[in-house]
């Protein structure tokens, strides 16, 4: 795959929750319908964005079919299947093919420290599990305590059902040197989504965005000036997310994860933005 062209922009999509903690499925429905006239190449759904460690397998398996049902027609649903074990992943990866999807996404083992050697069985095992699924390698050591080298990468890469990568706070530079080992079609994705115009310099094709989830126009328009009022107004947090999302009519419920409310000046600083820039 080429990275000449405009870099694609996958929307990490927020789940939403009532005051007491259970699934908000309307208001989630209503943040799904909002990213699908977004414009963007497709959705992230189930992410760090969407709060996939506070939820159950049978919670993520409800929202992973909503999205679909709302998506499918507009854009690409990526959904993550990653757990802390492979248990756990193999009933995602059911829920994900029950819903209709045709890709995921599956983080690497979490919490406890993993070899190389143990990561690498538990992506060849995903691989075979996932047959007929498009899957890519979600790799976010800052929250999941285990990294991807570049030669696990170049391994990874070699698996039939391992398409791509989703690469989290992790430097540019990085996704060169996965790049260097992987084929021309593997598909790479930052998670910044600030260097969304740099990144096909350093061989990837595109981001996987939150912040375009509340605020794709900057996205679409390809204005680094633009880029960086939305970034700097959501700094990557889902109550903010939910305040844009609110600014515009979208009811966007709260977190269930002990995430604050932002500030009063914070949510000046959003509010001037969804004015600038939504």
């Amino acid at each position: 795959m080429s990275t000449a062209s405009a870099p694609e922009v996958i929307t990490a999509v927020p789940a939403a929750f009532a005051a007491d903690g259970s699934v908000d499925m309307e208001s989630s429905r209503a943040i799904l319908e909002f990213v699908g006239a977004s414009g963007n190449e497709g959705a992230f759904v189930l992410g760090t964005t969407g709060e996939f460690a506070a939820l159950t397998v049978a919670e993520r398996n409800e929202l992973a079919a909503l999205a679909v049902e709302v998506l499918r027609e507009r854009m690409r649903v990526i959904v993550h299947v990653g757990g802390a074990s492979l248990y756990e992943v193999k009933q995602l990866i059911d829920g994900a093919r029950a819903a209709g999807a045709t890709e995921i996404a599956v983080l690497t083992p979490h919490y406890l420290p993993v070899t190389d050697g143990a990561l690498l069985e538990f992506f060849t095992a995903v691989n075979d599990y996932a047959d007929g699924l498009r899957a890519f390698v979600y790799v976010y050591q800052k929250r999941a305590n285990n990294f991807v080298s570049v030669e696990l990468m170049r391994q990874i890469a070699g698996l039939s059902n391992f398409v791509g990568a989703k690469v989290s706070e992790e430097p540019l530079e990085l996704l060169a040197e996965y790049r260097a080992v992987v084929g021309d079609d593997f598909v790479i994705y930052t998670g910044a989504d600030r260097d969304m115009l740099r990144v096909a310099d350093y061989g990837a094709q595109g981001v996987v965005s939150g912040v375009s989830s509340v605020l794709p126009k900057p996205f679409r328009g390809s204005s680094q000036a633009e880029i960086d009022v939305a970034v700097d107004a959501i700094a990557g947090d889902m109550e903010r997310m939910r305040t844009a999302l609110e600014l515009q009519g979208v009811s966007a419920g709260t977190s269930r994860m002990s995430i604050a409310k932002p500030d009063a000046d914070a949510v000046a600083a959003v509010r001037a933005a969804v004015e600038q820039v939504g």
